[in-house]
């Protein structure tokens, strides 16, 4: 009868028994050679601008329209302050200001910058009825004859032209004179800014041709510099923001 038990089967000679695999060693991690970024500090925003005021004496007639657009475009933190003057008072008063658009002549000093910006065309200024508009410019010739207001507030001094003096007393103002000769009594000689700025529809003016010019300065005290005077002085001159003085 066989025998049906079967046997465990021997290892074969020459073959190991088999065994569990070892694990993986992770590999070693690289040390990066990349320089570490160095953090720089963060930059402070400057310090906002203290408003202020720069002081701007005028003379009438004078014209800093274009200047005071672009000084409120360049300066918005300081406040432009416009400061009327006279003429016959205008040298004193500088100290009162930080700079001035003046009219020479002006008594200068070692003390003062003074800055000759343009010279300003005389006019002859006369009623609309009178003959003398009635040319495109005049000559002294042609004002021969003619009552010649000078105000007491007068810019240009003496004319010598072949005019005649009134018989009424001195005027104070310009605009006082405007007034007399719209009436139809005299005639006014005055920069061209000043006839414009008192222009009346009764009145009008004309050119005088080898008239005295007026010529319209910027001054101020040289001890008074700052740099808020120099910005303005560079605006008149035409500099752009990043010019140099």
């Amino acid at each position: 009868m066989r025998n049906d038990r079967r046997r465990p089967a021997r290892p074969r000679p020459g073959k190991p028994a088999s065994k569990k695999a070892a694990p993986k060693k992770a590999a070693p991690k690289r040390q990066s050679t990349a320089k570490p970024v160095a953090r720089t500090p963060k930059q402070q925003r400057p310090a906002p601008e203290q408003p202020r005021t720069l002081r701007l004496g005028l003379v009438p007639g004078t014209t800093p329209g274009r200047w005071i657009d672009t000084w409120k475009q360049r300066m918005p933190h300081v406040e432009l302050e416009l400061v009327p003057l006279t003429f016959a008072g205008q040298r004193e008063r500088l100290s009162e200001v930080d700079l001035a658009l003046i009219r020479l002549p002006l008594e200068r000093t070692d003390e003062l910058h003074v800055i000759p910006l343009y010279d300003e065309v005389p006019v002859v200024v006369a009623s609309r009825e009178s003959h003398l508009l009635a040319a495109e410019q005049l000559t002294a010739d042609d004002l021969a004859g003619e009552v010649l207001i000078t105000p007491a507030d007068d810019v240009l001094g003496p004319l010598d032209l072949p005019t005649i003096t009134p018989s009424f007393p001195m005027l104070a103002t310009t605009r006082d004179a405007v007034e007399t000769v719209a009436s139809g009594v005299g005639i006014l000689v005055v920069p061209m800014s000043l006839a414009r700025l008192h222009q009346r529809k009764d009145a009008d003016y004309r050119p005088l041709q080898g008239g005295p010019a007026s010529t319209v300065a910027l001054a101020w005290p040289r001890e008074a510099t700052t740099p808020d005077v120099e910005a303005f002085v560079g605006i008149v001159r035409g500099r752009t923001p990043n010019s140099s003085r």
